[in-house]
C-alpha cells in the first residue's frame, strides 16, 4: 500500500471510516455540554475527510492512487457486468521517462509528471477516473464507453502530450506517452483480465515505436 507524503500512513479508507465512527461515540458519551461535543465532532469531521481524501491521492500530482485503483476497477468491473455496459482501460506511461531524470535531475521528472497530471485531467470527462499508478505509469478508467469511443480522448491526450510546450529549467522537453487500452468483452473474467490487457497492449506500443494509442485487438 501506498504511504501518504513518507509519513508511513498506512491505513485503508474503510478503517478510517470505522475509526470516525468510534469517535464520534466516544464523543458523544463525554459529560461535557451539547454544543462542545458538536464543536469537537465538526473538527475531527473536518480532519477526518481530509485524512481520508490523503488516503487515497498521489501527493505529487493530486491524482487517486494506486490503492484506490485497486477498489475501484474492482467495483466498476462488476456493475459493467451486472448492467451489461460498457467499461474501457487505458494505462500510459511516460517514453524514456528515466532519461529526462538522468538528464535534468528528478524535480524536472516531478514537473513533467504534474503536467502530465494536468492535461490528463483536462481532457477526459469527469465521469472517467484518473490514478497514478506507480513511477511514471498512469491508468484511466473510462466508464460506459465502447473500445472505438476510448480511443478518441485517448488519441487526443497523446496529441496534446506530444505537442505540448513543456520547458523546465530554461530546457524545452520533448515528452510524449505510449498508451495501451482493452474494453470489457466476453473473454474478460476478472478486472485483472481488464487491466493486465490493457497492460499488455501499453508493452506493445513501447516496442512498436513508443508515442502511440494500441488496442488489444491490434495485436
Amino acid at each position: 500500500m501506498d504511504n501518504i507524503q513518507g509519513q508511513g500512513f498506512d491505513l485503508s479508507p474503510e478503517l478510517l471510516d470505522q475509526i470516525q465512527a468510534n469517535i464520534e461515540e466516544i464523543i458523544k458519551s463525554f459529560p461535557i455540554s451539547e454544543s462542545n461535543k458538536t464543536d469537537v465532532i465538526k473538527k475531527i469531521n473536518f480532519m477526518y475527510s481530509q485524512t481520508r481524501h490523503m488516503s487515497v491521492t498521489d501527493a505529487l500530482t493530486g491524482l487517486f492512487n494506486r490503492r484506490h485503483f485497486e477498489s475501484t476497477i474492482e467495483r466498476e468491473f462488476m456493475r459493467a457486468k451486472r448492467y451489461s455496459s460498457n467499461l474501457s482501460i487505458a494505462v500510459f506511461d511516460i517514453d524514456y521517462f528515466k532519461k529526462i531524470n538522468d538528464t535534468y535531475g528528478h524535480l524536472c521528472g516531478d514537473y513533467v509528471l504534474k503536467e502530465i497530471a494536468y492535461i490528463a485531467l483536462e481532457t477526459f470527462r469527469k465521469t472517467d477516473i484518473i490514478f497514478r499508478y506507480g513511477g511514471e505509469e498512469f491508468v484511466v478508467i473510462l466508464t460506459e464507453t465502447p473500445i472505438d469511443k476510448a480511443v478518441i480522448p485517448l488519441e487526443r491526450f497523446r496529441k496534446t502530450i506530444e505537442d505540448y510546450p513543456f520547458f523546465y529549467d530554461n530546457n524545452h522537453l520533448k515528452v510524449t506517452v505510449s498508451v495501451g487500452v482493452e474494453t470489457l468483452n466476453p473473454d474478460i473474467f476478472t478486472s485483472s483480465d481488464l487491466f493486465g490487457n490493457a497492460d499488455k497492449a501499453l508493452y506493445h506500443a513501447k516496442e512498436n515505436g513508443r508515442n502511440k494509442v494500441v488496442t488489444s485487438s491490434n495485436f
